[in-house]
């Protein structure tokens, strides 16, 4: 089988990019983004294409002037946004623009699904840096094939078959060069950690995105088991709590603060045993905005007030 044709069978079998569907892509110009973009365009779906030009770097221009070519050259619709960072901006430099293109695209997308270039090796690079940046179990449940209308149908393909597709189909790409920079952690971990993983064992990568699959499916099953646990409360009894097993009251506990924030809690389940020790009465700033609230001996979870500014 061709290149192109295993890289369709893997993508359709996903289901992410169903025929006829209405698909926005995020297309930067790099390889992932083109093969994606020329993949969706043979599965039969309904594409336009979203560029957006930050105007970080000399080759921005060129970049936007490559995905007009190309998505001229394919018939596809491109809308093309620029932005520009405020010198106020909050956040670090990739996080802002992260935050730009999936708002811009939330916009533009018009209720149909919103693809985004994702690969198996930004999938094994991603947990290899949450697995040494944050703690617990979800540092290796990686990058989901879908968040909403967001998918990533490319989770299942790498770098290097991106670009065999791309030079297959006849494609070109633009090539990003802070990609390579020792700057962002995310690329140490693309130029450090995954070459010393794959001297060890050639599979590596691929190793690292199977372990990241059957753990979301454990997770499922987890997920079940703390539901079991509320019975559908958003509160419980500490003297409950304090009768499961560890692992399942710290799921519990996380459970609770991030269904009370509607965020990320991931500092929640280490307090555990300061929840406990709260006893019939109480409150505990848990971090990332969480507050557990102990009221007559069941425990709560609330958003954590903000500070009060004193004159």
């Amino acid at each position: 089988m061709t290149i192109a044709g295993d890289i369709l069978d893997r993508v359709r079998a996903t289901g992410l990019l169903p025929e006829g569907a209405e698909v926005l892509v995020l297309l930067s110009g790099g390889r992932d983004s083109v093969c994606l973009l020329d993949v969706a365009v043979a599965l039969g779906c309904r594409i336009r294409a979203l560029h957006v030009n930050y105007g970080l770097r000399p080759e921005a221009d060129g970049d936007e002037a490559h995905c007009r070519t190309l998505c001229g050259a394919l018939a596809v619709e491109l809308a093309v946004h620029r932005a520009r960072r405020p010198a106020d901006a909050p956040g670090n430099l990739q996080a802002w623009a992260r935050d730009v293109r999936y708002g811009q695209a939330a916009r533009a997308a018009g209720g149909g699904l919103v693809a985004t270039g994702h690969t198996a090796s930004d999938q094994a690079e991603t947990i290899l840096y949450r697995l040494a940046s944050s703690p617990g179990r979800r540092a290796l449940l990686g990058i989901r094939p879908r968040s909403g209308v967001l998918v990533r149908p490319l989770l299942g393909v790498t770098r290097e078959q991106t670009a065999a597709w791309c030079r297959a189909r006849g494609l070109d790409w633009r090539e990003d060069a802070s990609n390579a920079s020792t700057t962002y952690a995310r690329s140490r971990v693309r130029a450090g950690l995954v070459p010393a993983l794959e001297a060890v064992d050639p599979r590596a990568q691929a190793n690292v995105v199977r372990t990241a699959q059957l753990l979301r499916e454990e997770a499922e099953v987890l997920d079940v088991v703390v539901d079991t646990a509320l019975a559908g409360r958003d509160r419980i009894a500490l003297e409950h709590l304090a009768a499961l097993p560890g692992a399942l009251a710290r799921l519990v506990v996380r459970r609770l603060a991030e269904d009370a924030t509607g965020a990320l809690c991931a500092r929640a389940a280490a307090r555990l045993p300061d929840i406990l020790d709260l006893g019939g009465a109480g409150s505990l700033d848990v971090g990332d905005g969480a507050r557990a609230v102990v009221e007559d001996g069941v425990l709560r979870f609330a958003r954590t007030p903000p500070a009060v500014r004193r004159a």
